[in-house]
């Protein structure tokens, strides 16, 4: 089998097409939370805080040198990393419920009692009419064991 032929069939497996989804609707969702976490979830936690933008809050190392362009501020933005906590537990709860929700409806699904036997439709009440008259007309009792 060619690389080309393993890879294509590799690729076309079901799995793989619904991994691949998972992950494009997965960074779209990053998206998303970002945005709620960044303008809709900090901005009031901040006004509570006294204005606080917690994504500028940092511990700095060593302060930026205005007369040189070369040596940068180094800092640790722990703001920064508050604000990716706070994604992380959005996200988080969302693919909590969402399993819940999926496990809710299994359960609810096994819950269900099987489904009864149709009733047989007239064609098949006939055949075994048919079937039973043949039985007795040849001397075949249900008791007795098939004859081989």
């Amino acid at each position: 089998m060619s690389i080309v032929s393993e890879f294509r069939e590799f690729i076309s497996r079901g799995n793989v097409i619904d991994l691949a989804v998972g992950v494009i609707i997965g960074a779209s969702f990053n998206a998303i939370v970002k945005s709620l976490v960044d303008q809709i979830i900090m901005p009031p936690i901040g006004l509570l805080t006294g204005g606080i933008d917690f994504s500028r809050l940092k511990w700095v190392l060593r302060p930026e040198d205005p007369t040189t362009e070369a040596v940068e501020q180094v800092a640790i933005m722990y703001g920064a990393f508050i604000n990716t906590l706070i994604q992380f537990v959005i996200v988080a709860w969302a693919v909590f419920m969402l399993v819940k929700l999926v496990n809710a409806m299994r359960r609810k699904e096994a819950e269900q009692p099987p489904e009864a036997k149709p009733a047989p439709t007239a064609t098949e009440v006939l055949l075994m009419e048919i079937r039973d008259q043949l039985k007795a007309q040849n001397g075949v009792h249900d008791s007795l064991p098939p004859k081989a």
